[in-house]
């Protein structure tokens, strides 16, 4: 053989050799790979967002540090673990919630957080990772498609610690809350009917939700549909985010050349506004490469998903990835005017404690998923 090929016949080896050896230490080597570029990209990006602030990127390194050590850490539990736990996680992370709403901590008109003096957190970013859980683990040895009943109980689960977060009020954390629950459900075999009979449902009750609505619930709302009628008000963010987002062109303007957040035009820009701050520095085609980036992670969920062993496997694997999507797809498009304002950051980007750590906790999730498996029967 030609010696200049051996480099190229050799190289295949080698990766499936580390591979491998990530395998037993029950860590996913791709997904690994891809969760690290995307974090590095954030870190770099947030040093231009938060004024070129060391202390803030540290404070953030340290709290991927410690996501990565909890991802580590759940991926070596089994997914027969996750299933016996699922309903004992779901009860306990539902008590929180209610212990939230009596005790918890105001702060700029939300009560999310419970702070027992060595520990402050908020008990909805639980509620993340146990509902896909109890969902699967409830569909789990059930007949699939879902029969009426089961539907039924499995709505009741997710609407409960739906409405004691939407209360508080968080409405963004409510969104994903619903969405881990129904893409268990979806995947369980929920028929279509089903799906268009519930986006009926919502339309009709859409005049009874807008009365349940906080008034800035109400113009959030009334400034996605025209943030014009009033830019420097209510407007304000939606409009210095498309200014922002357009000025970046198809290369940007280079890395800490942005205008917008270094003027302070852009509120929030380190945490939920951090995507137009990215777009306005790299531009429309570091746009594409961070896309390219989330679909790769999303991709590699869905296929670990598909080579699950079971149901319970094959509904959270599938709930996980596709929640993580609705994640990217409502901070870009509240960013970008497509959807209205609901503080939702972007992953692994955004600034960020306790969501960076519970996001990272279900992918490791799916690492335990794609290394604890079992040799079956043919």
């Amino acid at each position: 053989m030609n010696p200049l090929f051996q480099p190229l016949t050799s190289s295949r080896p080698q990766q499936q050799g580390l591979a491998d050896w990530f395998g037993r230490l029950h860590l996913d080597l791709w997904l690994m790979m891809l969760l690290a570029s995307v974090s590095a990209l954030g870190l770099i990006v947030l040093y231009s967002a938060s004024g070129h602030s060391m202390p803030t990127v540290m404070n953030q390194s340290e709290r991927l540090l410690l996501g990565l050590g909890v991802m580590a850490a759940a991926a070596q539990a089994t997914p027969e673990m996750y299933r016996a736990i699922a309903p004992w996680f779901y009860s306990m992370a539902t008590v929180l919630l209610i212990l939230t709403l009596l005790l918890g901590d105001h702060a700029k008109g939300a009560q999310r957080w419970l702070d027992f003096g060595v520990v402050r957190f908020q008990p909805a970013e639980f509620m993340k990772l146990a509902m896909p859980l109890c969902v699967a683990s409830f569909l789990h040895g059930r007949p699939l498609p879902p029969n009426v009943s089961t539907i039924a109980i499995t709505l009741a689960l997710i609407g409960l610690p739906t409405v004691l977060i939407a209360v508080q009020p968080d409405l963004g954390t409510a969104l994903l809350i619903v969405a881990a629950g129904g893409f268990a459900l979806y995947f369980g075999g929920l028929g279509y009917r089903w799906i268009l009979g519930a986006l009926a449902a919502i339309g009709a009750a859409l005049p009874v939700l807008w009365t349940r609505l906080h008034d800035y619930q109400r113009q959030r709302v009334l400034t996605f549909l025209d943030p014009e009628t009033d830019p420097l008000g209510t407007g304000y963010h939606i409009t210095q985010s498309k200014i922002a987002i357009g000025s970046g062109g198809l290369f940007g303007k280079g890395w800490l050349n942005g205008t917008q957040a270094k003027l302070d035009f852009l509120p929030e820009s380190h945490t939920d506004f951090i995507f137009a701050v990215y777009s306005e520095e790299l531009g429309l085609m570091g746009v594409l490469f961070l896309i390219g980036l989330y679909l790769a992670i999303v991709g590699r969920c869905l296929y670990i998903a598909v080579r699950a062993q079971d149901t319970f496997q094959r509904l959270l694997a599938g709930a996980l990835g596709m929640t993580f999507f609705i994640y990217i797809f409502i901070n870009m498009g509240m960013v970008i005017g497509l959807l209205p304002v609901v503080g939702v950051p972007l992953p692994l980007v955004s600034y960020g404690g306790t969501s960076t750590v519970s996001l990272l906790a279900g992918f490791g999730m799916l690492m335990s998923i794609q290394t604890h498996r079992k040799l079956l029967a043919s």
